[in-house]
């Protein structure tokens, strides 16, 4: 690859960097951190860049911002493959792989409407467990229903 072929996107000093993102997701990553661009965080995202491990894959990089366990499990189930790398002073401090935990508790709601964590005289937090990690479900513990990919994926972005 000659020079000025390669992408250049400048190091941050301190934040984070979500690398290994599946192609076309990086701007659900940024959905669900709920980062819109007015918060005065300097933000880079690079999509469909090439990549050994996917073929193609997409990049976020966060200036000041360090992630939240509750933030890295939405991150994974919306890009298992992606890893977190914590920068301190230009320096990756701390490199981790995501994983889709075997239990989640509360970061997304039972669709199925007769759910009793959907009924209004019953203050109960959802919970789920990991039934499938390729493709992605997860049951409700409550009432069974098995929740897709895609159903996971509109409750966390909104859409």
């Amino acid at each position: 690859m000659r020079r000025d072929e390669r992408l250049l996107v400048s190091k941050i000093q301190d934040g984070t960097v979500i690398d290994h993102i599946p192609a076309g997701n990086a701007l659900y990553v940024l959905k669900i951190l709920g980062i819109t661009g007015r918060e005065g965080l300097r933000v880079a995202v690079v999509m469909n860049v090439e990549s050994k491990k996917l073929g193609k894959k997409d990049i976020v990089k966060i200036e000041k911002l360090e992630l939240k366990k509750d933030d890295v499990n939405k991150i994974s189930l919306i890009a298992p493959t992606a890893t977190i790398n914590i920068i301190r002073n230009y320096k990756v401090v701390s490199k981790s792989k995501v994983s889709v935990p075997e239990r989640i508790e509360g970061l997304f709601s039972c669709i199925n409407p007769r759910c009793i964590t959907n009924q209004p005289r019953e203050p109960l937090k959802s919970k789920f467990r990991l039934v499938s990690l390729s493709p992605l479900k997860m049951q409700c513990e409550y009432c069974g229903y098995i929740m897709s990919h895609d159903e996971i994926l509109r409750q966390l972005t909104g859409g």
